[in-house]
């Protein structure tokens, strides 16, 4: 099988996940980087993103003519895109005149914009256009179905450690405290600020919380990358996970990432959250923000044994349960198949 994998090559794009463990089932991968090139071409220079913003720039016909040119050298029998912002509708049709088979995978909500990079026209005038939606909520997929008559399925976000950091991850003494790993918004820093004001500090790693909360049980810390992200997770005895107004209903990619380092989570109480773990055995839920103060000291009340029970559970779950990416490239590719075999 030959797939055009159409998205991110940069770090945090998972995107490259899938290409990595795609080659290693048996596929034939191509990856072009529309959104690369976007990327870079709008912060190359201020000139760059006035262009853009005033409708005067050509990148993205640039972007698409490059498109155009890589299936015709590449000539693949599935292109999947990633989100799509970057490519026409134009285009994918005339792909698709080709006998190529489209597929979409969107990480936010194609229903649901809230600001400049999570969605535009291209993605919702390209909705009718795939064959195949993969989607990581069930609420999404729903609303594909019954309002596109689209075929679907349904494809979470995962996690991707390797051995060798899970090893140095676990070799750390643990911070009997509260943390959350992310960048702000208004709704985050109030649940925040509800949060410390109960009497709880929380570490907050991103960029400009400073600007949004100021409480003396509220610390800020720079953004955490690789190697740092993962021992950052683990080495907290409660990491918090606050849903964006994208997935609020559904689940985020901290939901895995939590437990598959081996740490304990305290998230919201979603329906999609209780299909993959078992509450308070390998997650904790949360109805409210009390009722996360509630839990939050609770966990923290635990003695040491009780933590790692707790911890080595999640993480056995993930890997039992077939949560990583490698695991969900496979269940991609296997959907893939059925849609080529039709």
């Amino acid at each position: 099988m030959r797939i055009m994998v159409v998205g991110s090559d940069k770090v945090y794009a998972i995107e490259n996940f899938y290409v990595r463990y795609l080659r290693e089932e048996g596929a034939e991968v191509y990856h072009f980087c529309a959104q690369s090139f976007f990327y870079d071409y709008y912060q190359r220079s201020l000139v760059n993103k006035l262009l853009f913003k005033t409708g005067f720039s050509t990148i993205l016909h640039q972007i698409n003519r490059e498109f155009d040119k890589a299936i015709e050298q590449f000539r693949p029998d599935i292109i999947w895109v990633f989100k799509g912002m970057e490519i026409f509708p134009e285009s994918l049709y005339r792909a698709q005149k080709s006998n190529i088979l489209l597929v979409n995978y969107n990480p936010d909500n194609p229903f649901i914009f809230t600001g400049k990079g999570s969605g535009n026209k291209n993605i919702t005038d390209s909705i009718s256009l795939y064959q195949l939606h993969f989607t990581y909520n069930l609420s999404i997929k729903k609303r594909l179905e019954e309002e596109y008559n689209a075929m679907t399925s349904f494809l979470p976000f995962g996690y991707n450690i390797e051995r060798e950091v899970l090893a140095v991850c676990q070799d750390q003494e643990e911070v009997t405290g509260v943390c959350f790993l992310g960048n702000p918004d208004r709704r985050r820093a109030a649940l925040v600020m509800e949060f410390v004001k109960q009497g709880i500090k929380v570490d907050l790693y991103g960029n400009n919380w400073e600007h949004f909360i100021l409480h003396e049980n509220a610390c800020f810390f720079k953004p955490v990358y690789g190697l740092e992200f993962w021992k950052t997770l683990y080495r907290y005895r409660v990491q918090l996970n606050f849903m964006r107004i994208h997935n609020e209903d559904s689940h985020n990619m901290r939901t895995f990432e939590i437990p598959g380092v081996g740490a304990i989570q305290l998230a919201p109480d979603t329906p999609e959250h209780k299909i993959f773990f078992e509450a308070e055995q390998e997650i904790f839920l949360y109805q409210d923000i009390n009722n996360c103060f509630e839990k939050a000291h609770y966990i923290l009340s635990l003695s040491k044994d009780e933590a790692v029970a707790i911890r080595n559970r999640a993480q056995r779950r993930c890997v039992e349960s077939g949560y990583s990416y490698h695991d969900r490239a496979k269940q991609a590719l296997i959907a893939m198949n059925v849609l080529m075999n039709g």
